[in-house]
């Protein structure tokens, strides 16, 4: 159990910071990125991609 508990703090990764919203506030953040997910994920598949890439809004929303 303690080295589940270490393995996912060793892949623990912060959002990085957007500079268009530079407020403690980041709820238009959190929206945007989640706009931004399902734009790609409908994008990806009308394309008949695979939707990896989408993934890093998903984690940062």
């Amino acid at each position: 159990m303690a080295e589940d508990m270490k393995a996912k703090l060793a892949r623990y990764k912060t959002a990085p910071f957007d500079s268009r919203f530079p407020n403690q506030n980041q709820t238009r953040n959190c929206w945007q990125n989640y706009l931004d997910f399902q734009r790609c994920q409908s994008a990806m598949a009308a394309r008949g991609a695979d939707a990896g890439p989408c993934q890093w809004y998903y984690r940062v929303y």
